[in-house]
């Protein structure tokens, strides 16, 4: 399984937005890093800014019959 990483930095936002966003979290069960997270990722989406994900190929599997 591929193992996902996260990079961290520092965000400045007006107050008047964290509290939105804070509410918004709240009213989702969502920490509110987990909200800019899902936010972020929305936007990638809509965008179509995501990196594209690879598809599993299906391992052979011997058949002992």
């Amino acid at each position: 399984m591929a193992e996902k990483t996260t990079k961290s930095f520092i965000l400045r936002v007006d107050a008047e937005t964290m509290n939105a966003i804070e509410a918004w979290a709240a009213d989702e069960f969502r920490s509110t890093n987990g909200q800019l997270q899902w936010i972020i990722t929305e936007a990638l989406r809509k965008a179509k800014r995501l990196p594209k994900k690879k598809k599993l190929q299906p391992q052979n599997e011997e058949n002992n019959e």
